[in-house]
């Protein structure tokens, strides 16, 4: 097909704005998918995705379009998530279009996300165009969000396009935009082929199938692959569109996005960001692949049966494979046994990722606390990188920590701006920046748009780890849920930690620990223990919970003894019989409590995921 005729974009958004139901209309008015086959959320083919109402993989498909000129265009559309945990999925996207998407809630706004994305799609130097969904809402106000967007991004007012994704009304003129309003993709027809992977899968038969765009020349059926990172060498399985399904073709040309099944078995082979090309006559320069990705939190992963380890580094193999932004190595514990210390980009993203090992793999997991990564100066002035508090060195042996910073953005409505600025001063953060975006406009059912309409976007630096510790919930809570939260990494800073220890029988468990601010120390170790308290199940003998830092124990609490009753026999007799009986139990809980192991249940490890909210 002539590139002219190509028109490859993604949607961007902020979560539950819209994206995946526009896709929806899109398919159906194109007729990519029939009548009989068309259910919501077409794309999001996952179960985990259709009960939480998010897209968390990144989806491409192609469509033919008729434009008001005659010609039929193929358009190959890639649905992004929106949550900010998979803004590297959105990225991915981003570097295989022209165009992009920019959908608003009508009843919303912008939000967060909706800025983060937008200067996203700018850093790559892509055309917008702005949308503005959900105008059938009775709570609508298209005229006050079209003026946000013409005030924080500089759309003029003639640009911005209108549309009920639920409806369909002014879906058909998105698609005539498209044609109007992105470049056809460029590229040398003719020379040596050149295709970026922006995703991947594993399929038992067909072996890693690679999602490319290609960028320069073509990939037939015929070809063998070679992959320019690594030099492997494969025989093309098969080559093909996705429409929407997995569609066989005979070729792939310059500008079109599809799959190649590579037959390539092994998960490193053929990786996200690496550049194909034929082995004859193949391209010498690879592609500029994505920034590599660095992991913002970390977590112990382990079976809870020590036999399904193996089973767990294959099913982790796999889904990296098909999330590149999942990072893992090898870790052992006393406590734990095996399993792998898992990088991931937040915590919805640990979240989904425990639930599709659990779901899609049939593991039963032990999660530990989450935790982040610091730079650790050792006294010879070497920087170390440690992910968990059990590899800091002894206090002796270095000199500061750094912990990891971000620069955050909060949307909010404006009457939330004094429970916010509350929230973050008990979070350690610094102030940046305020500014109001006043919308103007009247709303739906008439009534003229109001000071109370207007948002405040906020702007903070603030340690990574004060956003692990409850902090999504309370920013719900104050804002009534109306808040929306963005954040960027952007370098590390020293501060005062320490690395507060949790005993369980006079035991240091290391999977308990954590690395905190001395100011905090105190009050999140007796938090600890007491939720500890709570959630470990008593034992027939008394098992004290400590907090320490280095030898001084900071907070205590014991689970008091389960008690036997040894007297229900003696129902008469003399009182030494009794006092035996007592005597001989008293002697077997000291004797159990020096050889005793408490076991520690999933809930002790998630119970550290919501202290320090309110301290």
């Amino acid at each position: 097909m002539e590139p002219s005729l190509i028109r490859n974009f993604c949607i961007i958004a902020h979560i539950d704005h819209g994206k995946s139901t526009l896709a929806d209309r899109f398919l159906e008015i194109t007729g990519t998918v029939r009548p009989g086959d068309m259910k919501a959320q077409f794309l999001d083919r996952m179960d985990l995705e259709r009960e939480r109402g998010i897209t968390i993989k990144g989806k491409a498909v192609t469509m033919s379009h008729t434009a008001p000129d005659g010609k039929t265009y193929q358009f190959n559309l890639i649905d992004t998530p929106g949550h900010v945990d998979f803004s590297y999925e959105v990225s991915r996207a981003l570097a295989a279009c022209e165009g992009a998407l920019l959908v608003v809630d009508a009843s919303q706004g912008i939000e967060a996300q909706t800025i983060a994305n937008t200067l996203l799609a700018m850093e790559y130097d892509l055309d917008l165009i702005p949308i503005v969904n959900k105008v059938d809402l009775p709570q609508a106000e298209p005229e006050r969000v079209a003026a946000e967007m013409q005030q924080a991004f500089g759309f003029r007012e003639d640009e911005i396009l209108y549309v009920s994704a639920k409806e369909g009304g002014g879906a058909k003129e998105i698609l005539d935009a498209v044609v109007a309003r992105i470049p056809a993709p460029k590229g040398d027809v003719d020379g040596p082929p050149r295709a970026l992977v922006f995703d991947s899968e594993f399929n038992s038969f067909k072996g890693i199938i690679a999602h490319v765009r290609v960028k320069d020349g073509a990939i037939s059926k015929s070809d063998r692959i070679k992959v320019m990172s690594s030099g492997k060498l494969a025989e093309i399985v098969e080559v093909g569109v996705f429409s929407p399904g997995p569609t066989p073709t005979e070729v792939l040309e310059t500008g079109q996005v599809g799959y190649v099944a590579t037959g390539f078995k092994e998960v490193r082979d053929c990786a996200v960001g690496d550049t194909l090309t034929v082995d004859h006559s193949g391209a010498v320069e690879p592609l500029p692949g994505y920034v590599p990705l660095k992991s913002m939190v970390f977590a112990g992963l382990y079976p809870s049966d020590g036999e399904e380890y193996t089973n767990l580094r294959n099913a982790l193999e796999k889904l990296q494979l098909n999330d590149a932004s999942l990072s893992m190595e090898p870790e052992n514990s006393s406590a734990l046994g095996f399993g792998f210390r898992c990088g991931f980009l937040g915590l919805m993203h640990l979240e989904i990722v425990q639930e599709r090992l659990e779901r899609e793999y049939d593991l039963d997991l032990i999660i530990t606390a989450p935790s982040v990564a610091y730079q650790v100066v050792l006294t010879n002035g070497t920087t170390v990188m440690i992910d968990s508090p059990a590899k800091l060195p002894s206090p002796n042996d270095f000199s500061e920590i750094q912990e990891p910073m971000l620069d955050l953005t909060i949307v909010a409505p404006s009457r939330h701006v004094g429970a916010l600025m509350d929230l973050m001063h008990s979070r350690r953060s610094d102030f940046k920046r305020m500014e109001y975006m006043q919308g103007g406009g009247t709303r739906r059912d008439g009534g003229e748009g109001d000071g109370d309409q207007s948002r405040v976007v906020m702007e903070y630096t603030l340690p990574l780890v004060e956003l692990l510790a409850d902090f999504y919930n309370q920013l719900k809570s104050k804002t009534q849920g109306y808040a929306s939260l963005d954040y960027t990494f952007v370098g590390y800073r020293a501060a005062p930690l320490v690395k507060v220890e949790i005993l369980v029988n006079h035991y240091a468990v290391e999977a308990l620990s954590m690395i905190l601010h001395r100011d905090a120390a105190v009050v999140q170790g007796r938090k600890i223990v007491e939720k500890l308290r709570t959630t470990i199940p008593r034992q027939m003998f008394e098992v004290p919970l400590q907090a320490s830092i280095g030898s001084r124990i900071i907070a205590r609490e014991t689970i008091r003894a389960l008690r036997k009753d040894v007297l229900a026999k003696c129902y008469g007799g003399d009182i030494t019989r009794k006092r035996k009986l007592l005597e001989k139990q008293k002697e077997g809980k000291k004797r159990m409590k020096i050889v005793g192991q408490v076991e520690i249940p999933q809930e002790a490890f998630l119970t550290l995921l919501s202290v320090g909210g309110d301290c």
